[in-house]
């Protein structure tokens, strides 16, 4: 990485041009380039495999839990309240608030005004 960087901040510096009109520094860098793809093609193929192999369940599972994701987004409004969800032994899935609710007060009627009068005794 370090020769990428070296290789970008100084082709500006050197350029000599070649008789197809190409740098050493911009050769430099195609030439790294293309050698950084050819490592990374194995891993990339993999990766390209494993995908493949998981679209079928990951298209199950959008069809199957895709309505109930959306209703629990609809209700969420802010995911940063919440710790990131957790499996208890049983196989329920929890998703705690970071600071719980303080519980509402129950509404209570408004105190009926007691009229003025006086009472003869």
């Amino acid at each position: 990485m370090p020769a990428l960087v070296l290789t970008l901040v100084a082709a500006p510096l050197a350029a000599e041009e070649e008789p197809d009109g190409l740098n050493l520094m911009e050769e430099g860098a195609k030439l790294f380039l293309r050698g950084l793809m050819t490592e990374m093609e194995p891993a990339l193929e993999e990766m390209d495999r494993t995908l493949r192999e998981m679209q079928p369940m990951m298209r199950d599972f959008a069809a199957e839990m895709g309505p109930a994701l959306g209703e629990i987004l609809e209700k969420v409004e802010d995911w940063t309240l919440y710790h990131p969800p957790e499996m208890l032994e049983n196989g329920n899935i929890i998703i705690r608030r970071r600071v719980p609710l303080v519980p509402e007060a129950p509404d209570l009627p408004e105190p009926q005004a007691v009229p003025d009068e006086k009472i003869d005794l």
